[in-house]
């Protein structure tokens, strides 16, 4: 398993190359709760808001939209 900072495209290249069975997408999951949607139609991924990691609140964790595409 390979973690920390893939891209879509890093991550299917790592799998190409049998480097790992499998790529976790933690933080882009916070930001895009419908990134395998957005990888399967190659939309461009939001880019999470760090300053709200670990606030205590629901903002940046549950106010990121669908993509207006899918």
């Amino acid at each position: 398993m390979a973690s920390l900072g893939f891209s879509h495209a890093s991550g299917n290249e790592i799998l190409v190359k049998g480097n790992a069975d499998l790529v976790s997408f933690g933080t882009p999951f916070v930001a895009n709760p419908d990134l395998v949607e957005r990888f399967q139609r190659d939309i461009v991924p939001a880019v999470p808001d760090t300053s709200t990691f670990y606030s205590g609140g629901a903002a940046g964790y549950t106010d990121y939209p669908v993509a207006t595409t899918l």
